[in-house]
């Protein structure tokens, strides 16, 4: 390690203040880290960021978030990487590792609309901003009638399109509103069983090079057990399904007294299908909870689901 920790990561107003409480817990956890030259932040401007006009699912998938990054990790520029759980790739490069999960915020997702209306009173023929694939098909199995457009850009754009009137709805994830101090009016959170939310959402992790025993020894004090068995279930969820960027697919682990509780989702972008599986078990087994629901969808789906 070098004699900073140097920190990536994008340059949004999210994930700058993710970041912050990354570093907050690393001084929380490491009096000695405090010291005004001990972190420093790096932004690094990633694909996709820089490319708003198409859909994720056009550019390659949501790893666009953090290739550039993970390519920091990989040259020795920086230390470790700061992510939405969610943005992360099914598998992460050979020589990286997760080194640790934030205590989740809110993994619930939001409906916000200019007159309020929540879910079942929006009118037919009513448009719906969203760029994520597991969010259309959801809305869509509920609410055939309304259109869904794709909507990209940080959470300030996609609510300034809203206000505009370039969509009469969109959809955004509750953390992070709150990590921005943002609650805005009209705001309706959907609770799992209306909006299974996406595959770590909610959860920040911290990546670093699996070989970099000191930056893993420090990121050890920040993670918070429960989030990352809940994570990790969700990500074994993933890898078993093995679905493309074209496939919706929706992740919720939670820990209920002492166990832990699945539920998954894959379906088709118009809403047509949804396929939904729930698995409850130890902590201990929370990948084997994961996978095991992700192979049964999997199966239930056909081969021809994940083209």
């Amino acid at each position: 390690m070098s004699a900073r920790l140097r920190i990536g990561t994008r340059g949004s107003p999210l994930a700058r203040a993710q970041t912050a409480l990354v570093v907050r817990a690393l001084e929380q956890a490491h009096p000695d880290l405090a010291g005004a030259d001990a972190l420093e932040v790096v932004v690094i401007r990633t694909t996709g960021d820089r490319v708003t006009d198409r859909p994720l699912a056009e550019l390659g998938g949501k790893g666009l978030f953090c290739k550039e990054l993970e390519a920091a990790l990989l040259e020795g520029r920086i230390d470790l990487a700061v992510h939405s759980v969610k943005d992360l790739p099914t598998w992460l490069p050979d020589d990286l590792v997760l080194g640790a999960v934030l205590a989740r915020g809110d993994p619930r997702d939001v409906l916000i609309t200019r007159d309020g209306a929540g879910l079942d009173a929006l009118a037919p023929g009513a448009v719906v901003g969203t760029a994520s694939l597991r969010r259309q098909a959801q809305l869509l199995a509920r609410c055939p009638e309304v259109r869904v457009v794709p909507i990209r850009g940080n959470v300030e754009t996609r609510l300034g399109k809203l206000g505009a009137g370039a969509v009469d709805a969109t959809l955004l994830a509750q953390a992070g509103l709150e990590r921005l101090g943002i609650a805005p009016a009209g705001a309706r959170i959907l609770p799992p069983e209306i909006m299974l939310p996406a595959v770590g959402q909610g959860a920040i992790g911290a990546e670093c090079r699996a070989a970099d025993a000191p930056t893993l020894a420090l990121l050890a004090a920040i993670d918070d057990p429960e989030s990352s068995v809940c994570v990790g279930a969700e990500r074994a969820l993933l890898a078993a399904l093995d679905g493309s960027c074209h496939t919706p697919i929706a992740g919720h682990a939670a820990c209920q007294g002492g166990r832990l509780r699945l539920d998954a989702l894959v379906a088709r972008p118009d809403g047509s299908v949804c396929l939904c599986a729930s698995r409850q078990g130890a902590l201990a087994d929370g990948e084997a909870l994961g996978r095991d629901a992700g192979l049964e969808l999997k199966a239930r789906a056909g081969p021809g689901f994940f083209a």
